[in-house]
C-alpha cells in the first residue's frame, strides 16, 4: 500500500460530522479502499464497561490494556496524567491503510471539508479562518464562499472529492 493519506471533517457540535463520515467510510469502503477513523473526544470517554475485566486492568494501573477475541482487538493507553498525544503521535499508530479519515481536531492542518447544519449550536462558519478547508457540505444554501460547496447529504459527490483531493486510485473492483 502506499503512504497513507489523510483527509478531515470539521464542524461545531451537532453539525453532521459523524453522519458524514459514516456515510464516507460506507462509500469509500464499497470503492475498494482500506478506511481507518480517528475521531476527537472532547471530554472523559471510555470504551470499556465498569466491572469489565479490562476495565478492572485499568483500575489496577496498567498502562495499555489489550482485548484480543477473533473478531477484533482494541488497545486503550491511559494517559495517568501525561499530556494528550499529538495529531502526529497517532497517526504513528495507525496501521497502514489508503485513506485515515479524521473527525474534530478542526486546528490540524490537514486537508478537510466543513460540515454545517442550520441545528447546529454555533454556525460560526469555519472556513474563512482555516486555510485547509477544501469544501464546505452543509444542509442550508451558502453564499460568500469560492469554496466548492455540497449538499451534506451527497455523500457520492463528497466521495468524490475526497479522491481528487486526497489522489486516492480506485483499484479495478470486482463488479
Amino acid at each position: 500500500m502506499s503512504a497513507m493519506k489523510i483527509f478531515g471533517i470539521a464542524g461545531w457540535k451537532n453539525s453532521g460530522k459523524t453522519g458524514l463520515m459514516v456515510r464516507l467510510v460506507t462509500e469509500l469502503t464499497g470503492r475498494g479502499y482500506v478506511v481507518s477513523t480517528v475521531k476527537h473526544a472532547h471530554h472523559d470517554f471510555d470504551i470499556d464497561k465498569v466491572g469489565a475485566d479490562s476495565y478492572r486492568h485499568r483500575e489496577a494501573g496498567a498502562h495499555e490494556v489489550t482485548i484480543v477475541s477473533g473478531t477484533r482487538f482494541a488497545i486503550m493507553h491511559e494517559l495517568r496524567g501525561a499530556p494528550e498525544p499529538s495529531f502526529e503521535d497517532i497517526l504513528a499508530r495507525i496501521a497502514p491503510c489508503d485513506l485515515v479519515l479524521v473527525e474534530g481536531y478542526k486546528r490540524e492542518p490537514i486537508p478537510k471539508v466543513e460540515a454545517r447544519r442550520l441545528e447546529s449550536a454555533n454556525r460560526e462558519p469555519l472556513a474563512p479562518t482555516d486555510p485547509h478547508i477544501c469544501a464546505i457540505a452543509a444542509d442550508h444554501p451558502v453564499a460568500g464562499t469560492d469554496l466548492p460547496v455540497f449538499d451534506l447529504d451527497d455523500t457520492t459527490a463528497i466521495a468524490d472529492f475526497v479522491e481528487k483531493i486526497t489522489g486516492l486510485q480506485r483499484k479495478n473492483t470486482p463488479s
